[in-house]
């Protein structure tokens, strides 16, 4: 007469790949939630980003050739340190172009944001209608 049921080493084998089944499950989770923090900081520097430079689009009096700067507030950027560097340039301009000639201006808009201790960073682009400016007036 033969009993039923699993031997002790059927058990133990079982109970190993179950065990190596549980820890993949448990680093793959760990790598998607890693994952998705950082994508959750891009996403936030895209989106100030892209408010930025529309706020720089639509500003007027902004001096060519230099290079402006600033920072979010803590509350916008789920408290990571967060800022931005702009520069206005010419980018299509006739040579020796008179006074209120249309041109076309870049402005180039970099956003910064630390992760940890490293600083991570990318850039945009945007074009505006521009004029020339006579030589020493203000803008």
């Amino acid at each position: 007469m033969r009993r039923r049921g699993f031997t002790l080493l059927e058990v133990m084998v079982a109970t190993l790949i179950m065990g190596i089944a549980v820890a993949g499950l448990l680093s793959a989770l760990s790598v998607s939630l890693r994952n998705a923090a950082r994508l959750t900081d891009y996403d936030r520097a895209a989106l100030l980003g892209r408010q930025k430079l529309d706020e720089l689009l639509l500003a007027r009096p902004l001096p060519r050739n230099s290079v402006l700067e600033g920072s979010w507030d803590a509350g916008a950027t789920g408290g990571k340190p967060m800022g931005w560097r702009a520069r206005l340039t010419a980018f299509e301009m006739p040579p020796q172009a008179p006074p209120s000639t249309p041109i076309l201006d870049r402005i180039e808009l970099e956003i910064w944001w630390m992760n940890g201790e490293q600083r991570r960073t990318f850039t945009l682009d945007g074009f505006r209608r521009g004029v020339v400016e006579p030589l020493g007036a203000a803008r």
